[in-house]
């Protein structure tokens, strides 16, 4: 009987964690959504009623598109420079070991610190970067005041904060390839790009599909930044999904439509990454 009940002992820790911390936050989730709840009073049951506000929600759409913008800006841009930085990286060069702690510095920092560093940075009249445009004779630009440059600033100032993170991933792929192959390459008169792109993104692919998957989720958990730089303005231009949720929740205290946008959002986020997996990763 001892025998029998000493894999179910063992495993016990980890069925209660997921038990307390994973179904029964995901389950009571689940049935927020069909009710109205405000923290302080007892919930009460809405219906569908959620989910009709979630389809009938203009900020939220603008929101999810926000995000997506962001996206779009950030997982291309931080995929090349972290596949360049690797390579040069990857060579015999001196101090590599000191460039590569520092190029992972960013990742470990508060995003808290990084995000008021780069709001310094970006002000109108005293940041950095207005003060480098004037010296040169451009105008100033209002990186987080106009609409136009509130999302692709906070993009660059993302990718900057996690590039690192994914230098470090690109360099574990890159020291994958057997370097017999290139060896032959170099034997039959190909060129560097011509190794770069027959021989290095085939075989790292595996790696680029990481690579974009977890930028992919961690964009769309974007929070931080908009919340502490640009508050989600101007115009609702840095609102992110995310944010708007946390909003919907912990300001509004519409815990039931907040559950109801994160589980819609979930569900977007799982799509996203299931299509990507289609176009992306490829068979060996």
């Amino acid at each position: 009987m001892r025998k029998k009940l000493i894999p179910y002992l063992l495993v016990s820790p980890y069925i209660i964690y997921f038990l307390v911390f994973v179904a029964f936050p995901v389950g009571f989730s689940v049935y927020l959504t069909f009710n109205n709840w405000n923290i302080i009073s007892p919930m009460e049951f809405a219906g569908l009623s959620n989910y009709k506000r979630l389809f009938n929600d203009a900020l939220f759409r603008k929101a999810v598109v926000n995000t997506l913008i962001f996206l779009v800006i950030h997982i291309p841009f931080q995929i090349v420079i972290a596949l360049f930085l690797a390579e040069l990286l990857n060579q015999k060069i001196k101090f590599r070991g000191f460039f590569r702690a520092a190029f992972f510095l960013p990742v470990i920092v508060s995003g808290v610190v990084v995000t008021i560093l780069w709001q310094q940075l970006y002000g109108f009249d005293t940041g950095l970067l207005n003060r480098v445009l004037v010296k040169i004779g451009f105008a100033k630009i209002g990186w987080l005041t106009d609409p136009n440059w509130a999302m692709p600033s906070i993009a660059v100032m993302a990718t900057w904060k996690n590039v690192g993170l994914y230098v470090i991933l690109f360099l574990v792929g890159l020291q994958t390839v057997p370097p017999q192959y290139y060896e032959a390459a170099e034997l039959e008169g190909a060129t560097h790009l011509q190794k770069f792109f027959r021989i290095t993104l085939p075989i790292i692919n595996p790696t680029i599909f990481m690579v974009i998957v977890l930028s992919t989720i961690g964009g769309f958990s974007l929070f931080i930044e908009p919340y502490v730089m640009t508050g989600g303005g101007p115009l609702n231009s840095t609102v992110s999904a995310v944010l708007y949720i946390y909003k919907q929740g912990f300001f509004y205290h519409h815990m039931g439509y907040a559950a109801t946008l994160g589980f819609f959002f979930a569900l977007l986020i799982l799509s996203v990454v299931m299509i990507q997996k289609k176009f992306v990763e490829k068979d060996k």
